[in-house]
């Protein structure tokens, strides 16, 4: 997936970045050359008490799908969470991603949990802690 030079070079900062929490991993191909990459994190699980693992992104390059990266990078995964002590792994795909769905099928559960992103609008009438907000609700 393109990405502008500028947000490329702040995740590879991340990455390098030991004191940062993403991580990342990567599959090359018998010449050496990068053809798949995973770049995970730890999440809390404050209703579990437990940490779990999250895939925020799987790229596996369109010329050597179906010849296993994409299962290294999973195997690899779950290694470390293993390791870790993440009682899961989570990531999120597109409804219509039905390729990468049917591996995903094979190696993990699908749950009915429905993905909302909210913007951080500054102008929003009731965030958290804000006058008029629900009572009972903090910000740190």
């Amino acid at each position: 997936m393109p990405m502008p030079e500028e947000k490329a070079e702040l995740v590879w900062s991340w990455l390098n970045d030991p004191a940062h929490e993403l991580e990342g991993l990567l599959v090359r191909d018998g010449d050496g050359t990068p053809v798949g990459l995973a770049h995970f994190r730890p999440f809390s699980r404050p209703l579990h008490g437990a940490v779990g693992g999250f895939l925020d992104d799987l790229f596996v390059a369109p010329e050597v799908r179906g010849g296993g990266a994409v299962d290294q990078l999973l195997a690899r995964l779950r290694e470390i969470a293993a390791e870790r002590g993440w009682n899961t792994v989570r990531w999120i795909t597109a409804d219509d991603n039905h390729r990468a769905r049917g591996k995903y099928d094979q190696v993990a559960t699908r749950t009915m949990s429905v993905t909302y992103d909210m913007a951080p609008e500054d102008t929003a009438p009731a965030a958290l802690g804000a006058p008029g907000s629900p009572a009972g609700t903090t910000a740190r």
